[in-house]
């Protein structure tokens, strides 16, 4: 083992070496790390698009195949989520040194932003005078935009309806408007709100407990048994439209269904022209 240096300055340089080694090979190893996170979030990928595929070619006669891709995305998600805060990392890393690059993940190029959707502007002021010289005959030679997505966060708010009463001063009646219509009896929920509560339930399969959940923690108070009163409220309302659509799919001479494994009751699947065609009179429709 060689002989520690006497002297300070000697010692500070055989330091300073020692910390470059060290941030060399820091920046060595969260690169490694980097590029597997990659690798494993490609192949979570590959393997989630390949079973994809699979359902469409072949379709899918059970709720088996369906949770394989609820997991494999959820799979996806995480190792997503991984290789990118290790790529952070191995940029932090190797900002450290002078002679190791840090690792960049291949992304599939960004989607513009939909034309719907309504831009703010916002400008950044510029100098009065040239940062170089000091002159102020400064002229507009272009500009560059960068666009990112921004979301309003969810606001409530309490609409008053304020019906006015009056008194005819010949007569001595009493005249008001009428009380506003609402989509359910004693209804003190907006048709906005209704429309997501049920939006939530059944499109995005939230039940009414984790609703009233969320609800509190941004403020409401809407207990589970006040969401169920609506939601049966909102169905009842619903039910001559959806009788209507009953009839008007029942009234083809077949359909496409797809049978579920147990129990031998038909759902109707018309986006799978795989399935077998069977008469609309044979199959039974849940409400």
């Amino acid at each position: 083992m060689a002989a520690a240096p006497d002297d300070i300055a000697a010692l500070k340089a055989a330091l300073a070496a020692a910390e470059r080694r060290a941030d060399r090979a820091e920046a060595e190893v969260a690169n490694r790390k980097a590029k597997a996170s990659h690798a494993d979030a490609l192949i979570a990928h590959l393997t989630l698009e390949i079973e994809k595929l699979k359902r469409e070619l072949y379709g899918t006669r059970s709720e088996k195949k369906a949770r394989l891709l609820d997991q494999l995305e959820m799979q996806l998600e995480d190792a997503q989520a991984a290789a990118t805060e290790d790529e952070l990392a191995a940029e932090r890393a190797a900002a450290k040194t002078t002679n190791v690059q840090a690792f960049t993940r291949r992304r599939p190029s960004k989607k513009p932003f939909p034309e719907h959707l309504p831009r703010e502007r916002v400008v950044i002021e510029v100098p009065t005078s040239c940062p170089c010289c000091g002159s102020a005959k400064l002229s507009k030679l272009g500009e560059d935009v960068n666009e990112t997505l921004e979301v309003i966060p969810r606001q409530w708010k309490v609409i008053q309806t304020v019906r006015e009463k009056f008194t005819c001063r010949e007569c001595e009646k009493i005249c008001q408007p009428p009380a506003p219509f609402h989509p359910t009896p004693r209804g003190f929920l907006g048709p906005n709100l209704l429309a997501m509560i049920l939006f939530e339930k059944f499109g995005q399969h939230q039940p009414l407990n984790r609703q009233s959940e969320r609800y509190a923690r941004e403020g409401i108070d809407l207990s589970l048994s006040t969401l169920a009163d609506q939601v049966g409220a909102c169905v009842d309302a619903l039910r001559p439209l959806r009788d209507l659509i009953e009839r008007h799919v029942l009234a083809a001479e077949r359909l496409l269904v797809e049978a579920e494994a147990a129990g031998g009751a038909a759902t109707i699947r018309p986006d799978r022209c795989t399935q077998d065609l069977i008469p609309a009179t044979s199959m039974r429709v849940s409400s």
